[in-house]
């Protein structure tokens, strides 16, 4: 095997790295299957000498005593792996190449070929092994096909919702739920919702799921979720709760009488941290709190740039009494129990300085991913790393240093990923999105690669962002680019301060959807930064409203209201860093893709239109057949692009490294971007 090379990375080590998801535990505990996803030609046998296509190759891996090995070997996708009850059959979906459905593969652990269960034209999503490992229910939209676009017909639009970030035009029906009897093969639909569904969960007694679904499409679009039961021998689901409010995740107690919905607060929003509620499955009985003075959020909300497939993290009983769970506190992520008892939340596998972004427990054993700032994701199993993805990086890597800085609240934190040798360095202020997320203890490949092109890398979590407690997430609430901008002005005054090698006379302001308007809304408020890179963003909010997939709820959490009110309009337009673009002198990267519904192209249009007309200086990038997650999981050759037009912009504008056109450029022409081996 050829060692990597080890010098200073470009935005083509991106194509050299293999990422880590779905970790999942055995019914004994002792055995884990996950998802490795490496990038590869997307014909290996045909590759084009003059234009290179990069596409992800996934295939299931095995951890047990023997060792770590490759369980599939297919040139597609394969991902889902989900392990039969006994242990012995392992149910997982396979997409071969870009065409086509995912469908379902049950592969005998004992050996033999995978076989495929599934022939639908609409793939398969989200299987899941009834308990007595019987059935396996999965959704579907089967074998609907939606040709209007290409027959160029009209589309009558009558729903609140119809596109949604990820899928873009959403189906004309819902997809169902069907079920497969393991035994004789028969595939069976079992449920035609109205709306769509957002969680299938079986029950211990094998004879129905929990489902989780608004109650109408209206109620959907308001994030109003409830839960409902539905017998295997039925059509028609019963409603449990009466919640509304996004509800993540149901986890049935053993002894199948009561479950744990994860979610909001009832009837709360966007702005709320989700908790674990405990509510009978019968008759009336008011929910629980399971974790009454844990003021983080349920869940890992730690930003990173190498999560490539499902990272799950849905809560799970170790025993009748005690469950498992994850959450984020302030910069970090990691496994935390809470009891029936009362004995209140108690830390099961918390490191300050890591951030376990997925985990499975079943049997006594625990399988997950952990990551460090310095360190690539890697999969572990009952303590012990199955893999090292780290070993094989082709970069050194940096450790960043935390810089704190003062608030009304008390200490917010950030870190600076600082470049080798002694400067002076260009400073970066990175602004991440959400808002109510969080930067922290994370693998970040594309601040790795910034710090070492020569790039002092700042990022923080102002108020607003997660961690910190629920007071600090609502500190903005009505009031973006208020003390949000303070505390991220007054921490890259601190990094600056703290360290003379960065060069306050070269930095720049950048981050992507709510960090890419907080870059909009500063630049538009000082002049003090010379470069700025807008990725994803919003600048005007009252249009925002109208064409998000978000948009009919989202500006009612954040601000306290919307775009339809004429009184609340004019106090959006005040909170539109467009209102203010005249101000914008700072020369200025836009980068963007056609099919991000999260935070729709317009917001850039309207950004670069209004910067030419002030004759700033100014570059728009578009990516077609992107949405909102291109910098996460995009298309590799197309993330390579995106990284290589940050570094042109910010060599262009900062003076550091060599100033070329960079692979955008290259690209209009036709020519290739490199692709891994």
């Amino acid at each position: 095997m050829t060692q990597p090379n080890r010098g200073q990375p470009g935005p083509d080590s991106l194509l050299q790295l293999s990422f880590p998801s779905d970790p999942q535990v055995s019914p004994d505990g002792t055995r884990a299957a996950f998802v490795l996803t490496r990038v590869a030609e997307e014909d290996p046998h045909k590759p084009d000498a003059s234009f290179a296509r990069p596409r992800y190759k996934g295939q299931i891996w095995l951890a047990d005593a023997a060792g770590t090995r490759a369980l599939t070997h297919g040139e597609g996708r394969d991902g889902s792996p989900r392990w039969s009850p006994d242990g012995q059959t392992l149910a997982f979906i396979r997409k071969a190449g870009e065409g086509g459905g995912a469908q379902l593969h049950l592969l005998p652990l004992s050996g033999g070929e995978a076989r495929r269960v599934t022939h639908f034209r609409g793939g398969v999503q989200d299987p899941q092994w009834s308990p007595d490992g019987r059935h396996i229910a999965f959704l579907s939209t089967a074998d609907d096909e939606d040709k209007r676009d290409e027959r160029g017909e009209a589309r009558i639009i009558t729903r609140p919702r119809y596109r949604l970030n990820g899928r873009d035009w959403l189906p004309e029906r819902p997809a169902r739920l069907f079920v497969l009897t393991v035994a004789s093969g028969e595939v069976r639909e079992w449920f035609a919702p109205q709306v769509e569904l957002g969680g299938v969960t079986w029950l211990p007694d094998s004879q129905s799921v929990l489902l989780i679904a608004p109650q109408s499409e209206r109620h959907g679009a308001q994030w109003q979720d409830e839960v409902w039961q539905l017998r295997l021998e039925d059509q028609t689901p019963r409603q449990v709760t009466a919640w509304n409010s996004a509800v993540q995740a149901v986890v049935p107690h053993p002894d199948g009488t009561h479950f744990v919905l994860v979610g909001r607060p009832e009837g709360q929003g966007n702005t709320e941290h989700a908790h674990l509620y405990l509510l009978p499955l019968q008759g009336p009985g008011a929910p629980l709190r399971l974790d009454p003075g844990h003021d983080s959020p349920v869940g890992n909300l730690v930003g990173g740039d190498c999560h490539v497939g499902a990272m799950p993290g849905t809560p799970t009983w170790l025993d009748e009494r005690t469950l498992l769970f994850s959450s984020t506190v302030r910069g970090s992520c990691g496994l935390f129990t809470a009891a029936l008892d009362g004995a209140g939340v108690r830390p099961h596998d918390h490191d300050p300085q890591t951030v376990i972004a997925a985990f499975t427990a079943r049997g006594g054993g625990v399988a997950l991913i952990r990551e460090r700032a310095d360190c690539f994701p890697e999969v572990e199993l009952n303590g012990q790393a199955v893999t090292q993805l780290h070993a094989a990086l082709p970069f050194p890597v940096r450790s960043p240093a935390r810089v704190t800085f003062s608030t009304e609240l008390g200490e917010g934190e950030g870190w600076v990923l600082r470049p080798g040798g002694e400067g002076p360095f260009p400073a970066l202020l990175n602004i991440h999105g959400g808002p109510h997320t969080d930067y922290g203890h994370a693998f970040m490949h594309e601040f790795q690669l910034m710090a070492a092109r020569g790039y002092g890398v700042c990022y923080s979590n102002p108020r607003g962002s997660v961690g910190y407690g629920q007071a600090w997430v609502d500190a903005i609430h009505g009031r973006w680019g208020s003390v949000d901008m303070d505390d991220l002005l007054a921490f890259f005054d601190r990094c600056l301060a703290s360290d003379p090698a960065l060069d306050e006379a070269r930095t720049a302001v950048m981050g992507g959807s709510y960090g890419g308007y907080m870059t909009n809304w500063i630049t538009a408020h000082t002049p003090r930064f010379q470069a700025a890179i807008t990725d994803r963003s919003i600048c005007n909010l009252i249009s925002f409203g109208g064409t998000s997939d978000i948009g009919l709820r989202f500006w009612d959490d954040e601000l306290g209201l919307n775009f339809h009110r004429r009184g609340d309009a004019l106090k959006l337009w005040d909170l539109s860093p467009l209102q203010y673009v005249e101000n914008v002198q700072t020369p200025t990267l836009i980068v963007h893709s056609v099919l991000d519904h999260r935070c729709p192209v317009e917001q850039a249009e309207q950004w670069y239109a209004a910067l030419t007309l002030h004759g700033v200086p100014v570059r728009f990038v578009r990516f077609p057949g992107e949405d909102h997650e291109l910098s996460r999981s995009g298309r590799p050759d197309r993330r390579l692009t995106r990284l290589s037009e940050y570094l042109g912009w910010l060599d262009q504008w900062l003076g550091e490294g060599e100033v070329t056109p960079g692979a955008a450029d290259l690209n209009r022409q036709g020519a290739a971007v490199p692709a891994a081996e």
